[in-house]
């Protein structure tokens, strides 16, 4: 059982793991990925999240189903959150079950790199001074200089 969806509702990271569980697997494991509040030493007090549904949707599917196929799982959850998130609130959220922690672990690591570079979503952060930015979603350590 692979899903993976864009979801204007907030995640229950215990949901995704009730639908990963299964006698078959040893290790569960989950990535939360949440709103913290700051970025770049700035103050941040909410992001709203943007996308591109149907494309955004088909590659979340996509990177999804090349994890399960890459790590050996069959059972993996993922959920990405679009719309105004408050501080600690969870943007993205990915669960996944083998009967070996190794793969379950290395499969959310692979499947939240690849949102960041592959997924039409952006995020637009507000910040405490009431300014607001798009931002890229990419990490800094992965950026490849011009």
């Amino acid at each position: 059982m692979i899903r993976a969806a864009l979801v204007d509702r907030v995640i229950q990271p215990a949901d995704l793991l009730a639908e990963v569980a299964t006698p078959r697997s040893g290790a569960t494991a989950l990535f939360i990925g949440t709103v913290r509040e700051t970025n770049d030493g700035r103050a941040v007090t909410a992001i709203d999240y943007a996308s591109y549904v149907a494309m955004a949707e088909g590659e979340l599917e996509r990177i999804a189903r090349e994890a399960g196929e890459k790590f050996g799982v069959d059972f993996l959850v993922v959920e990405h959150r679009v719309g105004m998130l408050q501080l600690m609130e969870t943007s993205v959220a990915i669960a996944a079950s083998h009967a070996h922690r190794g793969p379950a672990m290395d499969c959310t690591r692979w499947v939240i790199e690849e949102i960041k570079t592959r997924v039409p979503i952006w995020k637009r952060e507000h910040y405490a001074d009431g300014s607001r930015d798009w931002v890229d979603p990419a990490p800094r350590s992965e950026k490849v200089a011009p």
